[in-house]
């Protein structure tokens, strides 16, 4: 039953797309062709309006679904929602709109395998559907290398209350099996419901990651990255990255400690300023120079 769906299916999307070659719908998930379940899937949706009127869309979010089959069995994966695609627009003649959602929490993406995902633009005036070509892209399991539960902090004012307890999870994944990637998991005490899932950068085979939590349960990352470097990272409660660091082996080699007042800190190497990491650092101020514009 399942294979007769997704080939009624995909019958059904070739045909709408056939018709309608003056507005075409392209995506793509962004550079990222394989996800850990769980992990945040963004795709971009690309519409392309060449048919001479100005098309009016947005206005429920019909106009614009998504179908995901699963390549190993020709399965229409589950889906549990709807993105948040809601917004009224027009899109003229020789224009193009361009679309981001996170696919992640709408389909039940479990299961390691190869899935084809398709978007569908629905064109209310006509009433004809268009849709992309099918883009592919892999859900792929990683392994786990280390776990700490921790209780989540109180909101200010909240006593008195048992602590919500969760799980820091460090994966390492084979992206496109030519690098390995470290992975933060935050889930329940379980495992079972996991709550976000970060790919942190690129690390080594022989990596020995450090792992720390503060007092306020922020989890505190210090591993080898290449054969020099090392990344440091802070991840909240949430799952969120909130401090994200590059530092170099020179004379003495990055680790974790502990400072006088408690903080746990990186010691050793030297910081090298990169783009993309957290905070943003901002570039020191120019002086001027007398006697110059």
């Amino acid at each position: 039953m399942k294979m007769m769906l997704s080939i009624l299916g995909l019958a059904l999307l070739t045909l709408f797309s056939a018709p309608a070659q003056v507005v075409t719908v392209q995506v793509t998930t962004e550079g990222q062709d394989q996800f850990l379940p769980g992990e945040t899937l963004p795709v971009t949706v690309r519409v392309i309006n060449n048919s001479g009127q100005t098309l009016h869309l947005g206005v429920d979010s019909s106009w614009l679904t998504f179908n995901i089959v699963s390549e190993d069995d020709n399965s229409v994966v589950m889906q549990n929602g709807n993105p948040p695609v809601v917004g009224e627009f027009d899109l003229g003649s020789s224009q193009m709109a361009i679309k981001h959602v996170d696919l992640a929490p709408y389909f039940a993406l479990n299961q390691p395998g190869r899935y084809q995902v398709v978007a569908i633009v629905h064109i209310k005036a006509w009433g004809m559907d268009v849709a992309s070509p099918p883009k592919e892209f892999d859900i792929i399991n990683g392994a786990e290398i280390w776990s700490q539960q921790f209780g989540v902090p109180m909101p200010a004012g909240v006593t008195n209350r048992p602590p919500e307890v969760r799980k820091y999870t460090l994966e390492e994944a084979n992206y496109l099996r030519q690098q390995l990637r470290m992975y933060v998991l935050v889930s329940d005490a379980s495992g079972s419901q996991v709550y976000k899932v970060k790919a942190i950068g690129p690390m080594v085979s022989f990596s020995r990651p450090e792992a720390q939590l503060d007092r306020v349960s922020d989890l505190h990352i210090l591993y080898q990255s290449g054969a020099q470097s090392f990344i440091y990272a802070v991840i909240d409660p949430d799952g969120d990255i909130v401090q994200r660091q590059i530092y170099d082996y020179l004379n003495t080699r990055p680790h974790l400690a502990v400072d006088a007042v408690g903080n746990i800190v990186e010691v050793g190497g030297v910081r090298r300023v990169e783009p993309g990491e957290f905070p943003v650092t901002q570039p020191p101020a120019q002086t001027p120079v007398a006697g110059k514009q």
